[in-house]
């Protein structure tokens, strides 16, 4: 389960996908939508429907934010990258925690993260856009129209 699940029942505040009213509901609609596509690139080899939070973190942030407000912050991991979760009115929400089975993720000594840093990645853009699209496919939402 993902780290924050007792955080799982904060409301939604731009409902744009039927269905979806609570975090939980979102993470339990992610789960079919995740896939090797909205992985990043680097990670693809590695995603599988057993892991299917792998390489999902700041494209599942950001939309999350969308939905539910709040800030998109990062924890810095060994390699130099920053793992995404969210904050919404002081609490703590990380939908792709699981991927880090074993681990324990220190949600204290974080950094914000901005939509512009992280989409002037083209390629990160087009699988927030993806992932955008499967959800709205599987809830029948407007996105963001």
């Amino acid at each position: 389960m993902y780290y924050g699940k007792e955080n799982g029942s904060i409301s939604v505040v731009n409902p744009l996908y039927p269905g979806i009213g609570t975090v939980d509901d979102l993470y339990h609609v992610l789960k079919d939508v995740w896939c090797a596509e909205t992985c990043t690139p680097r990670m693809r080899a590695q995603w599988s429907k057993e892991n299917f939070t792998l390489g999902q973190c700041s494209i599942t942030a950001f939309l999350v934010q969308d939905l539910f407000g709040g800030e998109v912050y990062g924890i810095p991991l060994e390699d130099g990258n920053y793992h995404c979760f969210n904050r919404i009115d002081g609490r703590d929400i990380d939908l792709t925690s699981e991927q880090f089975p074993g681990e324990v993720l220190d949600y204290t000594h974080v950094y914000p993260q901005s939509r512009d840093a992280h989409f002037v990645k083209e390629e990160k853009y087009r699988r927030y856009l993806l992932l955008q699209k499967k959800l709205k496919e599987k809830t029948g939402g407007n996105g963001d129209d």
